[in-house]
Order: structure tokens, then sequence, then C-alpha cells
């Protein structure tokens, strides 16, 4: 059997590695696979081929470092398989929020769908952790994930670019990748303390 960090690596790779892949043919990957709110009731793949196409190579490189950083923290939490589903399910209504913005019109990256992760894995730990530093530790993280989402200001700026950017942003992403997480981890991740994995290497499955 999986351990229950497996799945969420599981989860992380499906967004990462054709990630790598599509960045081979950036530009046939934008008209195929990116978010266009005229083509996504038709093309409903794109709710989640959208979080796999970079504009940038900077962009690409930035996203994967922030996944990285997810995955190892879903690594050494250990969170439940809960919270890969509750991942999963976030990851095509992330961008199905940005329908809130018809102006947009294209998008493509993954850091709406790591903002979700991020609100997942800060809720599970908030709801589940056995341990009450790891629950301190969940809250501040959704203290800051939110800080952070506000200070962006949606709901005033379509797209942004941050001083060293060579691309805009959407903080609207970051806004529903939050929200969806959030949501989908109060809905599938059970309310009570999970008990700490057995160490790799043990005989519990």
């Amino acid at each position: 059997m999986l351990r229950r960090h497996h799945a969420w690596l599981g989860v992380g790779l499906l967004l990462v590695v054709p990630s790598l892949l599509i960045a081979l043919r950036p530009g046939l990957a934008r008209m195929a696979l990116a978010w266009v709110p005229a083509l996504v009731w038709s093309e409903p793949w794109r709710w989640w081929s959208a979080a796999w196409v970079h504009l940038s190579t900077r962009h690409l490189l930035a996203n994967l470092a922030g996944a990285a950083l997810l995955l190892l923290l879903g690594w050494v939490a250990r969170l439940p398989r809960e919270a890969a589903w509750a991942w999963a399910l976030a990851w095509p209504l992330t961008h199905l929020g940005l329908l809130l913005a018809p102006d947009l019109l294209r998008y493509g990256g993954l850091s709406g769908v790591l903002h979700a992760g991020v609100a997942v894995a800060a809720v599970a730990l908030v709801r589940e952790a056995a341990l009450r530093r790891d629950r301190v530790l969940g809250a501040l993280l959704l203290a800051g994930l939110c800080a952070k989402v506000l200070g962006e200001r949606a709901w005033a700026h379509t797209l942004v670019t941050p001083p060293g950017w060579d691309i805009a942003v959407a903080p609207l992403a970051h806004a529903s990748g939050t929200v969806c997480g959030a949501l989908a981890a109060l809905l599938l991740v059970r309310s009570r303390p999970w008990s700490p994995a057995p160490p790799p290497g043990s005989s519990a499955g």
C-alpha cells in the first residue's frame, strides 16, 4: 500500500513532469493547452492543462522551485491521502475561478495550483496534525498565504508585472487557488488527528 504522503507526491509529479515536457514545444502548448476563456467549455482539458503552460523560462523555473518546496512540505509533514485528493480537486477549480476576470484572455502556469496546494497543506495540518507545533505551523502558513493574496489585491488588477519578472502575473489565479484549495481541504480532509506515519523501512503500509 502506498504511504499517505506518496499520493501528495503523485499529484505534484502530474503537475511538474508535463510542465517540463511541454517546455520543449512552448509555442504549440500555448495554443492548444493554455487557459482561454472563449475555449474552455468546448475544450475542457484546459481546466487542467493550463497549469503546464509557462510563458518564459524564468516563469517555469520559479514555479518549479515552488513546486519542489511544496512537495518537500508534503513529504516532511506526511500529509494524508485526502490532502492529495483535495489538491487534485482544487486544480481545475482554480482555473475555473479565472472566469471572474473576463478580460483575462490567456493564462498559463503552475502558480495558481501551487497556491491551492499550500492552502490544502495548511488546512490539513490545522485539522489533522497530531502535534500542536504542526497545527501552529499550518495556521501560520495559512495566515501568511492569506496575507500574500490580500496584498496582491486581485480585485483591483487583472495583470501585474512584479519587479524582475519578464511576464505579467494574474493575482486572481493566486486568490482562486487559495480559496479552492482551502475549501477542497475542508471538504475532504478529516477533522481528527492522524497518527504519525511509520518511518521509511518499517513493515507497516
